[in-house]
């Protein structure tokens, strides 16, 4: 071999071996591209989200004067709506500011507390009756655009006419704040109470709840359905043309649009089973018809990856076609299962289309205790909240998003250790 010739390969070899550094260097790029814009939009939440985790209370000594109640004779006084006690915490705030008595004036010092903060003296009240005629001191939340001022989203530098506080309840705000009466603690009405008018008292439970329930439906229907119709085309079914024609339309299924699984529903289930619209029992149904093909595609894939050999054995040892799958092939394969099921579920989780046709997009106050009870789901309610016009549900909208992604994340960190832990190879 001549020197040129040396010199050409050596040189053909360097040229590959810079390619491939390039291509190297491109793939972290996009890595590194990446995992930037995960920080960034991760990072946009929380800080964006970690404000609805908190809120602004008011310390006040309410009189709890039984004159201030338009309450019958023998009726319990903590059996009225929460708006009757408004009159106590009004007065327990004109006590605060005295000089405060213009009828405008007194509208806008009220303001200040959320309007559904009578709550808490009805809760009070109906625990201990004996407190009626009692001074207590109570926790009252403020209203969203108080709240807001405490975190630091109110431009005091702003015109009075652009902001929703006046510069007369700004300056009120600091005086109860001047005398130790403003605490900023954790919202606990966040992970405890439904959704509510007013951005303050919102919570997330009901659709966490609602979720919950809607997901137990869509495995109980999803999953035995699923791996009973891969079991029998993988291991019993013969190869022809019904098949074929089942295979390929769920191969086409899992990549239909998940509002069309939405018109099915409401067409089935709503118009001529007859379900309850917006409960838990038909948006699971829904979402198991979404879900179905997943797990069909999963679970054959998992039986397909089952040797030959452990089919052989056990029907050289006299077991029945139903035994080999029942007590080898099923059990073997559980882990593949498990893990597509698992994601389907992570896809069903943070699905909206379906459950916005079935009717599930409703206001729902309260918290459902069954499958048949209205209901919201988790994603349906960051929706709801993004498109309400109040600045205090933004905040709201993006602390559900984290709690979301934090069950979207716990639920992929679950398949990934169940194919982990019980993988095996062959």
């Amino acid at each position: 071999m001549t020197s040129g010739s040396l010199r050409g390969s050596s040189g053909h070899y360097a040229a590959r071996m810079r390619a491939e550094a390039r291509f190297r260097w491109y793939g972290r790029a996009a890595l590194a591209f990446a995992v930037l814009v995960l920080v960034l939009l991760i990072g946009s939440l929380f800080v964006r989200g970690a404000p609805g985790f908190v809120a602004s209370k008011v310390i006040l000594p309410v009189q709890l004067d039984a004159a201030l109640l338009d309450m019958d004779e023998g009726r319990h006084p903590g059996s009225l709506p929460p708006a009757a006690y408004n009159r106590m915490i009004q007065q327990a705030l004109k006590s605060q500011f005295p000089e405060v008595t213009q009828p405008a004036e007194l509208r806008r010092l009220y303001a200040l507390v959320s309007a559904s903060a009578g709550l808490s003296i009805k809760r009070l009240l109906h625990g201990d009756s004996k407190l009626l005629g009692t001074t207590q001191t109570i926790t009252l939340y403020l209203s969203s655009h108080a709240d807001l001022y405490f975190k630091g989203q109110v431009d005091e530098a702003a015109l009075e006419s652009e902001r929703r506080l006046s510069n007369q309840q700004i300056g009120w705000l600091k005086q109860l704040e001047s005398k130790g009466m403003i605490q900023l603690s954790f919202n606990e009405l966040f992970l405890s109470e439904g959704d509510s008018r007013t951005p303050e008292r919102a919570g997330f439970l009901g659709a966490m709840v609602g979720s919950a329930l809607t997901l137990i439906i869509c495995l109980l229907v999803a999953f035995p359905l699923g791996v009973a119709t891969a079991v029998y085309l993988e291991e019993f079914a013969g190869k022809g043309r019904f098949v074929d024609i089942i295979e390929v339309n769920i191969n086409n299924l899992a990549a239909v649009p998940s509002i069309v699984f939405g018109l099915l529903g409401l067409s089935i289930y709503i118009n001529v089973v007859g379900m309850p619209r917006s409960a838990a029992l038909v948006g699971g149904a829904t979402l198991a018809l979404m879900v179905l093909p997943v797990i069909i595609i999963a679970t054959r894939s998992s039986l397909r990856a089952i040797p030959d050999s452990i089919r052989d054995a056990a029907r050289a040892l006299g077991a029945s076609p139903l035994q080999v799958v029942w007590h080898h092939t099923l059990p073997l394969s559980m882990p593949g299962i498990m893990t597509g099921t698992i994601l389907g579920m992570a896809r069903a989780i943070g699905e909206t289309a379906p459950l916005l046709m079935i009717g599930m997009v409703a206001f729902v106050a309260d918290v459902p205790r069954g499958f048949t009870d209205p209901a919201t789901a988790m994603p349906v309610q960051i929706f709801l909240w993004a498109s309400s016009p109040e600045a205090g549900f933004a905040e709201k909208t993006a602390a559900g998003i984290l709690v979301l992604l934090v069950l979207l994340l716990a639920m992929n960190a679950l398949a990934i250790y169940l194919r982990k832990k019980f993988e095996v190879r062959w």
